[in-house]
Formats: C-alpha cells, sequence, structure tokens
C-alpha cells in the first residue's frame, strides 16, 4: 500500500505519459554505440583484474605468514568486488540484452554464463520474462517475497511467517543458492503437484552449475594453496558472503520499500504502455549515492529507470533518470528514491511488520492503477 498521493490520471494523461517515456528510448537507443562498449569492456576488465589480484593475495598471505592477515583481508574483499561486479554490472545487464548490439560472443543476452550458482537460463525466466513483465503482480512475479517472506499486507498470512526475520537473514547470507532453486518449484512438489520425475530434471542443469562453481571456489582454488588450503576457502566463503548479501540488500531496496506497491492479475488485461509504466514505476525504488553506488550496484541504484528500460545499457541509467524524474513529477507522480539506509531501513520494516498476523489487504483494480 502506498503511503504518497500519486495524481491520478486519466485514459489522455496515461496515453501522454506513456508516450515521453517512450520518446527517452529511442532517444537513447538512437545514441547507442562506441561509449558504451568502451564502458562494459571495462567492466569486464575490472572484473578479471580484481577477480586476478585478490585470489593472488590469498594466495600471498598463505604462504608468506608476514602478510597472512592483511593480504587475507585484502584479497577477499578484492574477490568480492570482483564477484559483485560480475553479478550486478555485468552478469545481469548482459543477460537482459544490453549489449547483443556488439555481436561479441562474450556479452551475448542469451548464452552468458554468470559466475555463481544460478543457472543463466532460469534467471531469464524468472527475471527477465516473469519478474519484468509482470511487476509486483501478485500471483505472476515470483520475486514477491520469494516464496519465502510476506512482504506486502496483501500477502495471505501463514504460522510460518513469524520465522521470517531469521528466514531473511539465512536467506540474505545464501541468495546465491535461493536464486538458483527459485524455478525449481520444490512448493509444488512439497503440496504434490508435481512429479518427482519432473523435479528431477528441473534440478539437473541447477546441480550441473553448482557443482561447477562448488569445484572452482572451494576445491580447485583452495587445493592450489596446497597445505595452506584453509585460509584460501575461507576467503572464497567470505567473499561470496559478501556479494551475496550486498546483492540481496540492493535488490530489495529496489522493490520492497514503504511505497512500493502490490497489484491484482487484473491489471495486466488489456493494460496500455502507460499503465504499464505506471505499474514499474509504483512498484520501484531507487537508492542515491553517486557514480560509486551507480557502478557497484549495477546501475540498479536507478531501479526504476532500469525497469521502464531493462535492454538499453545500464550505464545511461542516471542520465536518463534527469529526464524521468522531470516527467514523473509533472504527471504528479511519486519519485520514489532514497538512500541504502533509509530504503534498507523500509524493507526492514516491512519484514517484521508482516511476519506478524493480519488479514490480508484486498486491492481493487482500480485503485491499483489510479
Amino acid at each position: 500500500m502506498s503511503h504518497t498521493r500519486n495524481r491520478p490520471l486519466s485514459a489522455a494523461d496515461l496515453d501522454a505519459f506513456g508516450e515521453e517515456l517512450d520518446a527517452i528510448r529511442a532517444r537513447v537507443q538512437a545514441d547507442i554505440g562506441p561509449r558504451d562498449a568502451r564502458y562494459i569492456r571495462r567492466v569486464v576488465a575490472g572484473v578479471r583484474w580484481t577477480g586476478v589480484t585478490g585470489r593472488a593475495l590469498l594466495f600471498l598471505g598463505a604462504f608468506v605468514h608476514a602478510t597472512l592477515v592483511p593480504a587475507w583481508i585484502l584479497g577477499t574483499l578484492l574477490l568480492a568486488l570482483s564477484k559483485i561486479l560480475e553479478n550486478m554490472e555485468l552478469g545481469h545487464n548482459v543477460m537482459h540484452g544490453q549489449y547483443d548490439w556488439m555481436n561479441d560472443p562474450k556479452l551475448n543476452g542469451k548464452t552468458y554464463e554468470w559466475d555463481i550458482v544460478a543457472t543463466g537460463d532460469n534467471w531469464r525466466k524468472t527475471h527477465n520474462v516473469q519478474h519484468h513483465t509482470y511487476t509486483n503482480v501478485r500471483g505472476m512475479d515470483d520475486d514477491i517475497g520469494y516464496g519465502l517472506l510476506r512482504i506486502f499486507p496483501e500477502q495471505r498470512w501463514r504460522p510460518f511467517y513469524l520465522m521470517q526475520p531469521l528466514i531473511a537473514v539465512v536467506f540474505a547470507l545464501l541468495f546465491q543458492w535461493g536464486v538458483a532453486l527459485q524455478d525449481l518449484r520444490i512448493g509444488r512438489w512439497l503440496a504434490g503437484r508435481m512429479q518427482p520425475g519432473e523435479l528431477r530434471e528441473a534440478f539437473r542443469p541447477v546441480m550441473r552449475k553448482v557443482g561447477k562453481q562448488v569445484l572452482k571456489d572451494y576445491i580447485v582454488f583452495p587445493l592450489l594453496a596446497g597445505p595452506f588450503f584453509l585460509p584460501v576457502l575461507l576467503g572464497n566463503v567470505v567473499a561470496n558472503g559478501i556479494r551475496n548479501l550486498w546483492t540481496y540488500t540492493v535488490i530489495f531496496c529496489g522493490h520492497f520499500t514503504a511505497n512500493a506497491e502490490i497489484f491484482p492479475k487484473e491489471v495486466v488485461q488489456n493494460e496500455s504502455r502507460g499503465h504499464w509504466y505506471l505499474r514499474q514505476l509504483r512498484g520501484s525504488s531507487n537508492l542515491t549515492g553517486g557514480k560509486l553506488m551507480n557502478v557497484l550496484t549495477g546501475n540498479l541504484s536507478h531501479q526504476i529507470e532500469h525497469h521502464f528500460y531493462p535492454d538499453l545499457p545500464a550505464n545511461r541509467y542516471a542520465e536518463i533518470a534527469v529526464d524521468v524524474k522531470r516527467i514523473c513529477v509533472r504527471y504528479g507522480q511519486h519519485y520514489n528514491t532514497g538512500s541504502m539506509p533509509r530504503q534498507f531501513g523500509q524493507v526492514i520494516w516491512r519484514i517484521l511488520r508482516h511476519a506478524l498476523p493480519s488479514r490480508p489487504r484486498v486491492l481493487r483494480t482500480g485503485e491499483a492503477i489510479a
């Protein structure tokens, strides 16, 4: 439920709203070129060299005891930075097809495979298709609470949700594993609505990816350190944990702040372009913090712009945001932005508040799109 007042828009207003936002897309698409290619190639180089340097420092600390603690700390942080950049600025954005125009097979959105246990194919289905098409539509967007959390009062309460403050912490620490399991529909199997054979078939590509990631991070690289296996293993575990926590925080800040709204299925019936933009706006939140925040979040600090234009190069979102905000203000629509502490504080409040029993709020279609 929104805590802000948005001006009701007439059908003519909605059409004009959509046309102005479509015009931004057309303008940026016409300008995409070398500047964007240079940016993403710099990101690729940054991922590579922070990763190589981080792993080298972990080995240095293992073999040169005098440097063990500082080298381990710096190496772990650099490895975590590499994983964050690869996950958010490279993998997420490439898999949206933002750089398909470059015709670089390594940056192909349909085939890119990122450095987490979740498969790229499952992510493209649950995120690119389901989430971005049906953003915050109850029963159609699986990202609403990820099947684990009650985030909105419209979700029906169950006793299980009393545990969600603890579940939320565990989910944050193991976020890549939650993403890996999201499309397997384990809940359907537990409820008897999926045959064991179907689940096994769905598990096969996930287990192959899990095996590859576990082998790389938790066996091969630690074994290269010989008798100093444990410090290198711990560095990899902590680096993955830091990446998980950061990704969880950014994504939850972008979708579950106090003013984020949830919608009934009926809103997508005969949904106009203007309505679609309005739903994306009211289901998304931005983060302030400048250029460093933009890079570290894969430019998902501009979640509103990302939901408007998921296939445009994300490095353009900051400049696009100036015009998007101006349009939203002119049409009397709340442009939700704030610092990470402020936005994440609202997320924590939602998790704690909606863990407690309450009757589900019924949201009418007209209310959702007024």
